[in-house]
């Protein structure tokens, strides 16, 4: 490595232009073959290297010749700054949290939700042992990954090794770590199946390793030994609950205007993806450059070797995470003198068994068998609300279309060479590797594009009418989750014709809205993308038709519909909107909450544990809160408290007076019940919880919203799901703390983008967490400031931008043979 001190950075700066210039005008390089599988076993050489340009707020410019260099750069970069984060994501794709961390630990649940080191161990070690990375690699594109990207993930883990090698960790999350060591590239691959299957095998991993035929030892199953019948009512119920994207720790808001709205006859594009704020899941800024191929800026999640969501010269996208189920079930029929084989069309198949053993720290190795069966491993349940016990007659096995797919990075780089929300479509239509988001995008010509371009089991309301158990009866209309007829062979899934995996819906059949005036999702299904043109007409599988709406997608809606009518948008629109905080629940229900508290005889109310409470002092704050989630908002703490305690002990049917209609779906259920009595039962308990840890009932919401940093409290503005917040926070209660002192997930890379007729967009962006973990760094914590003061970074896209920034650093990484 070469670092260019300052007087020489105008020298390395040209170096760097003169590289690009000179790789601009050079034909194309041909990419390497892809690495064997021998070759793969050992650390990547080949001497790459790349030029890296920082500029404010330590956002790397990567400028590289082809996707190998390109690769190595991204690696590098991500390595200097998330060392000890993207060590330990590959400690967990290898299988060997146990070894290092301990068994009974819990895993950080970035790349699945194990609940602990053992069963995520389990999981992953069995994808390595079984080679179903290797399969998916050698699979020729467009159903495997393209050589592009093998070469990108062979570079990127070049890039991470050479970092390790020539540079000392200082995080002491990991610093002098032994289980921080060298990758490979099928590392990179391994750790991009376990962001593919995290929607679907990853959220069952506890349960695929809990799997055991009845009548042997299950030492890892939860609950009693002998498991109830599944009752349909409660597991539809609890299906619908374990595929809420409300309750998910990720989540997103994204909308594009069209030209029609706008200033200049431009799109625009608002994306907010509310992600975990430490771990594995964490976004990271970057643009990355290969003259006359790729030129594209944005987030990448860690660990991934290409931009997922961010912009280029013509065109932004975002994701949001969607309501499509991506699994389904298949109920199988058992040999009665053998629970390990099952029947299909009345012919016996034997599961293949899948033995792993996982080392532990200070302990024997353990080993496991896993079941397998034609549709994919034997699961005792989706979590613990929704049991599927493993009888002598009766099986279920998991199918997840995504556990083959490594498409996902292909899709990212379509995107990321797309001129236009046209050529995002057909980035989408030729890779088909998005497994659980949605996508809106915006151009410069004015287009825009909402699609739930998604990979999902090919189910249709035909077949799940026909092949359903009566378990699945209960649970596709209520969640989507389908549970079929394992034993026949007539309910296999079919494919489309356009679709380049079989058992998948092919592109044609995702819902769609193109060039609509605003195209918005808050994690909501895909009906009111655009409310005035609601979408229609998909299977039940991509999500629901006419049923209530989260408070976000509404108050989004609200938002987003009155600015496209108000027409003459900016980005400093987008940027408003952003930190608007308005808080839709308060708009529904804050001042019938005061009145209500106002009428209580005697201003007091009685707690959920039976003791009376003063109350008072409580109703003119409600009534005189501005209704927004500001750090500076008194009140909205209050209601905060109040709102959580009432919605979660009141039935919707019980709150609202105006009852939900699908004719006016943004607008109900609305008018609060003021004689609702989990109203001062509610006050009661948020008044006494306040005063017990000292709050007053005014107190500005940033003083007890907050994170600190480096010994610095910084104020946080957003809110809470519930709340139906924009700008969403997700903060775990801690009084003894005071309030809300960290943020466990929410709005992550933030990015405001238009055009002005120019060669370069226009674009503000915002990691609110920062580049780095490392509590040393001057990015730990440097954009988590600007969140709290609801500041932006102006981003540096075209040449003379980069190389006039008063922070230009540049460094030149070269792998060392």
């Amino acid at each position: 490595m070469h670092l260019r001190t300052r007087p020489l950075l105008r020298r390395a700066a040209l170096v760097g232009a003169a590289l690009l210039a000179a790789a601009a005008a050079a034909p194309h390089a041909t990419a390497a073959s892809a690495p064997t599988a021998g070759a793969d076993r050992a650390p990547s050489g080949g001497g790459l290297s790349a030029v890296i340009r920082y500029t404010e707020n330590g956002i790397p410019h990567i400028l590289a010749r082809d996707y190998a260099h390109l690769g190595f750069g991204s690696g590098w970069a991500q390595a200097a700054d998330q060392a000890c984060v993207l060590a330990d994501g590959f400690v967990t794709v290898a299988g060997e949290r146990s070894r290092w961390f301990g068994a009974d630990a819990a895993t950080d649940g970035s790349l699945s939700s194990a609940s602990r080191n053992l069963t995520s161990d389990l999981y992953f070690k069995g994808v390595r042992e079984s080679g179903t990375v290797e399969k998916l690699l050698a699979a020729p594109a467009p159903a495997g990954p393209s050589r592009d990207l093998k070469e990108l993930m062979r570079g990127w883990a070049a890039g991470y090794n050479a970092w390790l090698a020539q540079n000392k960790i200082t995080d002491p999350a990991c610093k002098g770590a032994a289980w921080v060591h060298p990758v490979t590239a099928l590392d990179v691959a391994a750790r991009a199946f376990a962001i593919s299957v995290i929607g679907g095998q990853g959220r069952a991993v506890d349960d695929i390793a809990a799997a055991q035929p009845p009548g042997r030892a299950a030492p890892l199953a939860a609950g009693p030994a002998t498991a109830p019948a599944v009752d349909p009512a409660a597991a539809a119920e609890a299906a619908r609950a374990f595929f809420d994207t409300g309750r998910y720790d990720m989540g997103s808001n994204a909308v594009a205007f069209s030209g029609s709205t706008t200033a200049n006859g431009s799109g625009l594009l608002l994306g907010n993806p509310h992600y975990p704020w430490k771990g594995g899941r964490r976004f990271w800024q970057s643009q990355q450059t290969i003259p006359g191929e790729l030129n594209v800026s944005g987030g990448s999640l860690l660990g991934t070797p290409v931009v997922n969501i961010g912009f280029n010269e013509k065109v932004a996208w975002s994701h949001t995470v969607a309501t499509g189920t991506p699994v389904n079930l298949h109920q199988l029929t058992l040999d009665p003198a053998d629970p390990t084989v099952y029947l299909v069309d009345g012919k016996p198949e034997k599961m293949t068994q899948r033995q792993v053993t996982v080392q532990v720290s200070g302990g024997a190795p353990v080993g496991r068998t896993q079941w397998w069966t034609r549709y994919g491993p034997v699961v005792t349940g989706l979590g613990p609300g929704l049991p599927l016990p493993w009888t002598a007659g009766t099986a279920y096995a998991l199918n997840d279309p995504n556990a083959a797919n490594l498409r996902g990075s292909d899709t990212a780089l379509a995107m990321g060479k797309a001129r236009s929300v046209a050529g995002i479509q057909d980035a989408l239509r030729r890779t088909q590797g998005l497994p659980w988001v949605n996508t809106v995008a915006a151009d410069s010509a004015g287009g825009t594009l909402f699609t739930q371009s998604q990979v999902l089991p090919r189910i249709t309301d035909e077949l799940a009418a026909r092949c359903s158990t009566p378990l699945g009866r209960a649970t596709y209309p209520a969640s989507g989750l389908a549970v079929l007829d394992g034993a026949r062979g007539d309910c296999a899934l079919g494919s489309d014709p356009d679709a380049v995996q079989p058992g998948v819906f092919g592109p044609g059949k995702a819902p769609t809205l193109r060039d609509a005036p605003y195209a918005e999702n808050s994690n909501d299904s895909a009906w009111l993308a655009n409310a005035e043109t609601p979408v229609t007409g998909y299977e039940r599988i991509w999500g629901s038709l006419g049923t209530p709406r989260s408070l976000r997608t509404r108050g989004a809606v609200e938002d987003v519909s009155a600015m496209a009518a108000k027409g003459g948008l900016t980005v400093a629109d987008l940027q408003k909107q952003q930190f608007a905080n308005r808080v839709p629940a308060g708009d529904l229900a804050a001042a019938d909450a005061a009145k209500a508290c106002a009428a209580l005889p005697g201003g007091a109310a009685t707690a959920s544990d039976g003791r009376p409470v003063d109350v008072s002092a409580a109703c003119p704050v409600l009534a005189g809160w501005d209704h927004r989630a500001d750090t500076g908002s008194r009140g909205a703490l209050l209601f905060d408290r109040f709102w959580r305690k009432l919605t979660a002990s009141t039935p919707a049917k019980d709150l609202w007076l105006v009852p939900f209609s699908a004719a006016d779906p943004v607008r109900t259920p609305r008018t609060l019940n003021q004689a609702a009595p989990g109203i001062g039962r509610a006050l009661a308990d948020a008044v006494a919880e306040l005063r017990a840890a000292g709050i007053a009932p005014d107190a500005p919401l940033g003083e007890h919203q907050f994170v600190v940093r480096g010994g610095q409290k910084l104020p946080v503005p957003g809110g809470t799901e519930a709340l139906g917040v924009w700008n969403k926070i997700e903060a775990p209660w801690n009084a003894a703390a005071g309030g809300y002192p960290e943020v466990v997930h929410g709005s992550s890379h933030i990015q405001a983008v238009g055009w002005d007729g120019g060669r370069c967009p226009v674009a503000r962006t915002l990691l609110t967490y920062g580049q780095s973990s490392d509590p040393g760094s001057p990015y730990y914590a440097d954009q988590t400031r600007l969140f709290s003061q609801e500041r932006w970074v102006t981003s540096r896209f075209c040449e003379r931008d980069i190389l006039t920034s008063p922070k230009l650093k540049v460094v030149w990484p070269r792998e060392r043979r």
